[in-house]
C-alpha cells in the first residue's frame, strides 16, 4: 500500500472516514481544528454529514442524538473543548453508547495555549466527568498510529458500547508524516445495533436513557457498567518496550505519545556514548486501561524508574501503582506547551546514571 504525507489532524479524519464514520459534530479550537476543517470537506463527498456547532457542549449532545440512532460518530475538540463536554460523555456512558472523540491536548490549566502538552491525562483516565464511568483512552506516538488507532477506536466503542478517546498531544496533529490509509470499511459489514432508536415497528420500543429515579435500578446500571470496564481491563491493555530485552536495566523510563519517540531517541544518545549503561523504555499505549502488569514485569529488571511527561508529572500516580514502592521513581517534565527535547532527556539521564 502506499504512503501518502499528511499532517496529524487531517490524517486522522480520513482514518474516521474510511472505518466509517460518516457523522461530525464539532467546534473549532486549536491545534485540532484541521481535523473538523478535513471533514468538512471530505465527509459530503462519501454522503455524510458535517455539523459545526454553535458550542462543544452543543456539540456532544448531538453526537449523543446520532449515537442512539446506531451512527459511527466523531467528534474532536482540544483541552478546554473537551472539559466542556464532560456532561454529554457522561450521559453517552451511561446509556451504554459508542462513541469516538479525539482530544488534540494543548497547554493548561484554564485556556492555557495553543502548544502541545500532556497535562490532560489524569482527566481523561481518572474521571472526565461525573459518576462512574470510564473512557478507553488511546495514545498514539506518530501519525501512522493515530490512523490505526483512530481505525480501531470505532470497533472498540461498537463492541463493547462505550465512549473511546484517541488522545495526542499537539505535535501528533500538527506533524506531517508519510502514512499508509487502511481501506474503506464497507458499511453493510458494520455491527448490528438491535438497540438503536430507529422506530418500533414490529418490536418493543428501544429507550436511551441516563435518568434512573428509582436507586435500584440505577445501582444496577452502575454495576452494569463496571462489569464492562472489568472485562474492557482484562482484555484491551496494551503497551509497547524499547531496550528491554536483557535481565537488568539501570533505567527504566516510562513515557507515552510523542514523548516516547523523544525518550527513545535520548535513550540511543546515552546507550551509544556508554555501552555499559542499559536504558529501557516503557510506553503505554491504552492510557486506560492502564497495563500495570506489563510495566511491573518490566520496572523488576530496572535499579530505577525515570517518567517523563509534558505536564507537572500527572501519570506518575499510575507508575508508582505498578511499582508499589519497590523502585525509586524519577521525575523529568516541561509544560505550559514547552517540549523536552531529546538532548535535555539525555541530560537527566546522565545525571540519574553518575
Amino acid at each position: 500500500m502506499a504512503k501518502v504525507l499528511m499532517k496529524g489532524c487531517e490524517a486522522i479524519g480520513e482514518a474516521a472516514v474510511r472505518a466509517g464514520c460518516r457523522n461530525f459534530f464539532g467546534y473549532p479550537i486549536t491545534p485540532q481544528t484541521e481535523v473538523p476543517e478535513y471533514l468538512a470537506k471530505r465527509l459530503p463527498e462519501v454522503g455524510g454529514l458535517f455539523v459545526q456547532a454553535e458550542s462543544e457542549v452543543a456539540a456532544i449532545n448531538m453526537l449523543y442524538g446520532a449515537a442512539g440512532v446506531g451512527k459511527r460518530v466523531l467528534t474532536s475538540s482540544s483541552s478546554p473543548g473537551i472539559s466542556l463536554m464532560a456532561e454529554g460523555v457522561s450521559y453517552i456512558a451511561t446509556c451504554h453508547l459508542p462513541v469516538v472523540l479525539v482530544n488534540i491536548v494543548r497547554a493548561g490549566p484554564g485556556l492555557g495555549g495553543i502548544l502541545p502538552a500532556q497535562s490532560d491525562y489524569l482527566q481523561a483516565t481518572k474521571g472526565h466527568g461525573h459518576g462512574d464511568y470510564k473512557l478507553v483512552v488511546l495514545a498514539p506516538s506518530s501519525v501512522q498510529e493515530a490512523v490505526d488507532l483512530m481505525y480501531e477506536a470505532f470497533d472498540l466503542a461498537d463492541h463493547y458500547l462505550t465512549p473511546v478517546m484517541v488522545m495526542g498531544d499537539g505535535m501528533i496533529g500538527q506533524m506531517m508524516e508519510p502514512v499508509e490509509i487502511p481501506p474503506m470499511r464497507d458499511l453493510d459489514d458494520l455491527p448490528a445495533k438491535p438497540w438503536a432508536i430507529t422506530g418500533a415497528k414490529g418490536r418493543k420500543p428501544n429507550i436511551v436513557n441516563s435518568l434512573y429515579l428509582s436507586e435500584v435500578a440505577c445501582n444496577a446500571n452502575n454495576w452494569k457498567m463496571k462489569e464492562k470496564y472489568d472485562e474492557i481491563v482484562k482484555r484491551e491493555k496494551r503497551s509497547e518496550t524499547y531496550g528491554c530485552d536483557g535481565e537488568k536495566l539501570d533505567v527504566l523510563i516510562v513515557a507515552y505519545g510523542t514523548m516516547a519517540r523523544i525518550c527513545n531517541t535520548a535513550m540511543a544518545e546515552v546507550v551509544a556514548s556508554d555501552k555499559q549503561k542499559r536504558i529501557g523504555l516503557f510506553r503505554p499505549i491504552t492510557l486506560w486501561p492502564y497495563p500495570y502488569e506489563a510495566l511491573a514485569k518490566e520496572a523488576e529488571k530496572a535499579k530505577q524508574i525515570l517518567v517523563v511527561e509534558m505536564s507537572t508529572g500527572q501519570m506518575v500516580e499510575d507508575v508508582q501503582l505498578a511499582v508499589l514502592g519497590s523502585r525509586p521513581i524519577d521525575f523529568y517534565g516541561l509544560t505550559g506547551g514547552l517540549v523536552p527535547s531529546p538532548d535535555d532527556v539525555a541530560d537527566k539521564l546522565r545525571k540519574i546514571l553518575t
